[in-house]
């Protein structure tokens, strides 16, 4: 198999999924067979729910598993000490606030694997966090929104998030 795309991490982001592929491979797999075990105990798998569900769960914990190894094969951890500390780059927390309705908005920079707005963590390829990168407070980035509205943020300040 081809070496795919460099996958940027946080270190912080590579001890979680390291420690989410340990718990898939060693408890979620046993529990999952003993699940399949005993609903093959019950007989005729032709019309067993919990068979088929047991299988179908065994399949999604493969399937990420497979997802798992693949961005760890192809992790990039990203080394803060090599950017300046004047400018917001990569794990970077960035507090911000938008110019028409004066709401703040608080974003820690990360790669897409590790991106989730709802856990306040958005991607630095992402339409925003591409334009942070490389920023300085009293800035004001434009973003073009994938809807095609425009936004304005002012950045009020940043800070390093040093995980190692």
């Amino acid at each position: 198999m081809a070496e795919g795309k460099k996958i940027k991490l946080t270190y912080e982001g590579l001890k979680k999924l390291e420690t989410e592929s340990m718990d898939l491979k060693v408890n979620r797999r046993r529990e999952v067979a003993q699940k399949i075990k005993e609903a093959r105990e019950q007989g005729d798998l032709s019309e067993n729910a919990e068979y088929d569900a047991a299988k179908e769960e065994q399949r999604n914990i493969e399937m990420r598993i497979a997802e798992i190894d693949r961005i760890l094969k192809n992790a990039e951890i990203i080394d803060e000490d090599s950017f300046d500390s004047e400018s917001i780059h990569f794990n970077c927390t960035v507090h911000l606030e938008e110019m028409e309705s004066k709401k703040e908005y608080t974003y820690k920079l990360t790669g897409s694997t590790e991106a989730n707005i709802l856990e306040g963590t958005i991607s630095d390829e992402s339409p925003l966090g591409s334009k942070l990168i490389g920023s300085k407070v009293g800035q004001v980035v434009m973003v073009d929104a994938p809807n095609g509205d425009k936004y304005s943020y002012k950045i009020l300040d940043f800070k390093r998030n040093q995980d190692q």
